[in-house]
């Protein structure tokens, strides 16, 4: 990947990159469903960075995960704002994220709100689906 890991995370926690998300990205499990969340969002952020859309395939649990994903590269993700989560700690086996991710594209400025579920299977966050 050729994010710089010193920059701002974009997910939105104030950390580096290299020392929030990026450890993730590199192969790190994230210990509770926020984290994971968060780490999605940043991989959609980064998109098309090499890697990232490998990224969301390999955190989208088995039984939900689409067959290939191509990402929108008109599509400029900004600025993340968790809403509420629940569960999803990291003694937990299940766990909800809603979020509200604010874009660009070329209609103008958007917002995609979602409530999200993950499971922790085999140690690992898991991206169900919108519920």
């Amino acid at each position: 990947m050729t994010f710089d890991p010193d920059s701002r995370c974009p997910c939105g926690t104030g950390e580096t990159y290299g020392s929030c998300c990026g450890r993730f990205h590199a192969g790190g499990a994230a210990p509770t469903a926020e984290a994971l969340m968060r780490s999605r969002f940043s991989a959609f952020a980064l998109a098309p960075e090499p890697g990232m859309a490998d990224y969301l395939l390999a955190t989208w649990h088995p039984s939900t995960r689409p067959a290939t994903l191509e990402l929108d590269d008109g599509t400029r993700w900004r600025r993340l704002a968790v809403v509420r989560v629940e569960a999803g700690g990291p003694f937990d086996g299940a766990g909800i994220v809603e979020f509200a991710a604010h874009y660009t594209d070329d209609g103008g400025r958007g917002v995609m709100r979602e409530t999200s579920r993950f499971v922790r299977e085999d140690g690992r966050w898991l991206y169900v689906e919108a519920v």
